[in-house]
Order: structure tokens, then sequence, then C-alpha cells
């Protein structure tokens, strides 16, 4: 978006005085530190020292104390120049999203958006670029008299919906729009105050810092309305949200597209296939809370089986139906686990690390699924192949660290502060769900 020397000219003619330093940890918790405007260049040039152990806490704020980690480390938070934007939610500020490195200048192996950037790096040396959009659900809700009440009614696309929360959804896509993030549908969803805004493609990495844009942007806006916003994969009963990843791979045509081949190319199906192979690893990354098992259940217009199907909205990889106008642009896959906990770059990484294996090991998938894979019996199931997700976060996590393609794609010391970090979450669910079952016996024997 702008270059080094130019971020403390555009600050001087917009007036900003505050600069946010934005990255995402293991948890997938946006995080920051902000510099005055009078020392932007130098954090530009030189970076901000900042603890290792930022990378160290889960979900639940808690530090992973058996990590490799401790108090005595130090790395550096280094700004992306082209990346900068103006916040327009925000007075006088600004931000940039930032990679994590070493002392010594070199990317930091735990830092999932330089591994992203590396990943990116291998496959454009393959001559494929990956086009990437983050498809965001979240719901919109209030305090009152102590309860959380929901912005909006229920019901797929209500109007009424839509005309509630209208001037809300307006100053965010504006807001958006102001970043220079296109948005290109907004529709409410089933669940009362539910709600999701469609974003353009752009190159891999790019998607992801859009996407931490876009989540920084709905909660500021909200609360700027008099809202709160939550992307919790299930927030309240009867609801849920996902955040799907929309992908292609693109040389100078889309090589996912072959209109002889029912409109999936070869290399489409072996990516395909590559995904459903990986899929109860790819869970550990891409729906990395114990809330985000709530949400992987059959029939609950989330995947919760390992298949795929053209249309089909409760397999796990849906091909879209292409623009009739322009099906070799929009032909595309979408990875429908994924949800708003995972780190955008780690989920990103992992998905096109399982595509990358299915094209290289020649990977043919199975039958696609017409029909909800809900419906079928497990009979069925059993006889096309279709495997049920994981269905916990224990059983992600254990199916990750089993796989050994995620392990490379990550490489070892991201792999295993993630992995330490995710177990300390899963650790800390079941001890609570231990004591919250004792408690309720309690009260009845």
């Amino acid at each position: 978006m702008t270059s080094t020397n130019r971020v403390s000219e555009i600050c001087a003619n917009e007036g900003i005085d505050l600069i946010r330093l934005l990255f995402v940890t293991q948890s997938g918790a946006v995080r920051a530190h902000a510099v005055d405007v009078e020392k932007v260049d130098s954090a530009v040039e030189t970076g901000v020292t900042i603890s290792e152990l930022v990378q160290t806490y889960n979900a639940f704020g808690r530090r992973d104390k058996d990590g490799r980690f401790d108090a005595a480390g130090e790395v550096i938070l280094q700004p992306d120049p082209e990346t900068f934007r103006r916040l327009p939610y925000a007075d006088r500020a600004g931000a940039m999203l930032c990679d994590i490195k070493t002392l010594d200048g070199e990317p930091w192996a735990v830092d999932a958006r330089s591994s992203l950037r590396a990943l990116q790096t291998e496959f454009a040396d393959a001559g494929l670029a990956p086009s990437v959009a983050f498809e965001s659900e979240f719901h919109l809700f209030e305090q009152q008299d102590g309860e959380s009440q929901r912005v909006g009614h229920r019901g797929a696309y209500s109007t009424a919906s839509t005309r509630e929360t209208h001037e809300t959804i307006l100053a965010i896509t504006d807001a958006l729009k102001t970043q220079e993030i296109s948005v290109e549908k907004y529709y409410p969803e089933y669940a009362a105050g539910k709600h999701e805004i469609v974003t353009g493609h752009r190159s891999g990495l790019r998607a992801a810092d859009d996407y931490v844009l876009l989540r920084e942007t709905v909660d500021s806006v909200a609360r700027k309305q008099g809202y709160q916003s939550t992307f919790v994969p299930k927030p309240f009963d009867n609801a849920t949200a996902g955040c799907h990843i929309h992908l292609s791979l693109w040389d100078d045509d889309n090589v996912m597209y072959d209109a002889d081949q029912q409109g999936l190319s070869r290399t489409g199906r072996q990516f395909v296939a590559g995904v459903l192979e990986h899929a109860p690893g790819l869970c550990g990354l891409a729906a990395p809370t114990a809330n985000s098992y709530a949400r992987l259940r059959p029939q609950y217009g989330a995947a919760a089986f390992a298949c795929w199907g053209r249309g089909n909205r409760e397999a796990l990889v849906r091909i879209p139906a292409p623009d009739p106008q322009n099906p070799a642009g929009s032909t595309r896959i979408e990875f429908r686990a994924a949800d708003n906990t995972a780190n955008p770059y780690l989920g990103l990484l992992g998905l096109l690390a399982a595509g990358r294996d299915g094209i290289e090991r020649d990977l043919e998938p199975p039958e696609p699924v017409a029909v909800d894979p809900g419906s079928l019996s497990e009979g069925q199931r059993a006889d096309r192949g279709i495997d049920r997700l994981p269905q916990t976060l224990g059983e992600a996590l254990d199916a990750l660290e089993a796989d050994t393609t995620l392990q490379r794609a990550l490489g070892p010391d991201l792999f295993e502060t993630y992995l330490g970090v995710k177990r300390s979450h899963w650790e800390a669910f079941t001890r609570s769900a231990n004591s919250w079952q004792r408690d309720r016996l309690r009260s009845v024997y």
C-alpha cells in the first residue's frame, strides 16, 4: 500500500499521531503495540522489541508455563509498511500488520505470518499464486439488564434484520472500503444477530492481513454504534459462526478450472484430495478452540464430515457454483471447517500445505457427495469413505500431532509452540469441565 519513507509523511498529512502494530498470537488473538508518529520511521526500519512470551498465551489468557519460552527472551515486532492503513474508526490512528523477527533480523521460526510468507514464496517458485478470501460470520448483541440480547431478527437473509442493523453494517462496510478492503456481499444469516460479510479475493498473505483488519473493524465500529460483536464459533444456543476460506491457484490462468472436467480441473481435484487426506489435523489449525467443536456437528450448517461436493454446504469442501459469465475466473474451493478463533496465517498455511500434498502425490478424491452427509447411515458413509471430523479439540490436536505433512509445513519451532499453547487450552477446558460436573453432581446427590 505504501513504502517505508511514505508512512510518516502520510501520518503528517492526515493528522495521524498513533500507529498500532498488529500481530496475531498462537491463540488466534489479535494483539498490538502502538508507537507515536515521531517513532514510526524507526519502528519501520528497526522494529520494536517485545517478549517471546507473547506467543505462549492460550485463548484463556493463560501462559503455557511448560512451553519452550520464559521471561528472558526477546524478539522484534517488524511492521510491514505495505500494509499501512488509516483507521477510520479510531481518531488520529493508523495500523500496520507485522512480522516477528529475531534480534538478528531473521524471520522468527515461531511467527505464523513469516511462515505463510515463506510457503507462498514456495508456491510462487512453482509458478502458482494462491487467490484467497475469508468469508467471515459474526454476531451483534447488546447488554440489557445484565443479559446478552442479540441484535436482529432470526431468519436467513431476513429483511427485518437488515433494516434493524442497517446503520451499523453500513458503517462497517464504509470503514472496510476506507482501508481498501473490497466488500462483495453482505447478508444476515439464519440465527438472530448473525451477519456475514464477504470480501474480495487477494493474494494469500494479503487476504489474511485483510481478515485481521476486518475483525478489528467489526468490533470497533460495533462498539461505536452501541453494540458488541463476537466471532466465537458457538456464542449462543442455536447459533454458530464460521470463517469459510475460499481459495484458487493461478499461473496466468486459474489452474483449478477445466471446462471439460465439470469445471474442476485435475489439479483442483488433487488439491481437494489433499485437504480431505489431512482434514483431521487441519481442524487442529482451523478450528482451534474447545468451543469450535460445538459448531462442527452434523446438520448444523457447518462441516462435520470429511467429504466434498458441488454446492454442498454440509461438506468440508464445497465447490461453489461458478459465475456463469466468468467460470474460469470464479472456480474455487471453499473450506468450511475454519472459524474465527484460528490464527488466519496458520489456518491458510495448513490448507495450502494439505492441498499441495495432494497435488504432489497425485491424489484423487472420492466421488463428490450430492446430499447432506448427516442424512446418510453410518454404513452408507463408511461405504463412501466419509469420515467424521474430530469431535473435540483434544482429538484434533492428536491428529495434528500425527500429521507429518502439516508438521513439516509449520516447521519444528512453530509446530511445538503452537501445539503446546493449544494443549494448555484443552487442559484448562477439561479441568473446568471436570469441576463443573463435580459441582453439579454435588447439588443432586
